[in-house]
């Protein structure tokens, strides 16, 4: 693989000599500087901030100038070892792989977690990205074994993987769309082993998920419920949309991204099709806003009041960039390239006195909580660097 130096990216933007802001506004910070320059100084951050394997670095709130730490237990702690992955192969700075190694250690407790569906997000992220660097023997052993695991959650009676263990007096087996995402993990698995049973398991959830998960303008419900004897649906609900029948934005982008990758393992068109038609009806979308960033739902009845999602379009962008490649529409390029260049502005990347390792601002976690409203989170910066990597062909 071809190294490249800090910022470069062959995406071919000029470099934007501009003053530094937080949340738009304009910071007397002395002289100007230019957003490459300020990108440089944001993947500093990531690789200063200091190795500890119960302070994996989630979202910064800027109100009191902290960063929520979590444990490796957290379903986003695999993003940021992924982060410092991608760094790597953007930059070719041994100093990201060696910090990307440290912090991919403190994941491998994980791979017996059996309380979460997250396994993909937490281990493939981590271990699945340092593997295809390193092509390290230990990696994949652990991304087996985490696969395993993750294979216990898988109920034949429904099809499915389950999701959460919460909240099981109201939902007997919820099943949410971000759970395509975490089929890599299982794909992968396969291919280290020659076992064919993950492969045939990932290919049944994906076959559920596109059979009730999908509605007829082909946006995607969150969450759908089953019935565990039977496998018939229970429920169809929303845990982090607007409401149940609304269109969640990163839900829209878990969806689009994992059926694209289904496709990618599969070669199945039923998913590339998929995939496809609920990109066409993101792209639809009349109350997008002008440069691209979606709103966290597209049926929140306060816009254009409401809050903005770096994530889902970083989500959607990595996915386009992927789907560019199977499909013959160049709107897909074209939007993916749209966010990129978007996000490479003054308005979205953290200023330099914003001291947590974080790239960019204004994601949305989970509104109906009120959590991580507007703000860093790290898988937001995940899906951008992964989108920049799939810009220049890696």
């Amino acid at each position: 693989m071809q190294k490249i130096t800090y910022l470069v990216f062959s995406i071919g933007f000029l470099a934007l000599s501009v003053s530094c802001k937080s949340n738009g506004k304009s910071k007397d910070m002395g002289e100007s500087i230019s957003v490459d320059s300020l990108l440089q100084v944001r993947y500093q951050k990531l690789l200063e901030y200091p190795a500890d394997s119960m302070a994996f670095p989630r979202s910064y709130t800027d109100s009191t100038k902290t960063i929520r730490k979590t444990p490796s237990k957290d379903w986003t702690s695999g993003f940021f070892p992924g982060n410092l992955w991608h760094l790597y192969q953007l930059t070719g700075d041994d100093a990201f792989k060696k910090k990307a190694a440290t912090w991919t250690s403190f994941m491998e407790s994980q791979k017996h977690n059996d309380g979460t569906h997250d396994m993909g997000f937490k281990i493939f992220c981590s271990f699945g990205e340092g593997l295809k660097i390193t092509n390290d023997s230990s990696y994949a052993k652990v991304i087996v074994e985490s696969a395993q695991t993750l294979a216990t959650r898988f109920n034949e009676n429904v099809g499915s993987l389950r999701s959460w263990d919460f909240n099981a007096d109201e939902w007997e087996f919820p099943v949410i769309v971000d759970n395509m995402m975490n089929l890599e993990l299982l794909f992968e698995a396969t291919k280290i082993t020659g076992d064919s049973t993950y492969y045939e398991m990932a290919v049944q959830h994906a076959n559920t998920t596109l059979k009730n998960h999908v509605r007829e303008d082909n946006s995607i419900y969150h969450v759908v419920v089953y019935d565990t004897i039977s496998g018939a649906v229970k429920d169809k609900v929303t845990h982090q949309g607007f409401n149940a029948e609304s269109s969640w934005s990163r839900g829209q982008g878990w969806g689009i991204y994992g059926f694209t990758m289904a496709y990618r393992y599969t070669r199945d068109t039923t998913y590339l099709n998929q995939a496809m038609a609920t990109a066409d009806f993101y792209l639809s979308q009349e109350n997008f806003r002008e440069d691209g960033i979606p709103y966290w739902d597209f049926h929140d009845p306060t816009i254009p009041d409401a809050v903005r999602d770096v994530s889902a379009a970083t989500v959607v962008a990595s996915a386009f960039y992927e789907l560019d490649g199977y499909a013959d529409n160049p709107k897909y390029l074209a939007y993916a390239d749209r966010v990129v260049e978007t996000l490479h502005s003054e308005e979205y990347i953290l200023p330099e006195d914003v001291d947590g390792p974080f790239i960019l601002d204004h994601s949305t976690g989970n509104w109906p909580k009120n959590d991580e409203m507007d703000d860093p989170i790290v898988y937001g910066d995940y899906y951008f660097l992964e989108a920049l990597l799939r810009k220049q062909g890696e």
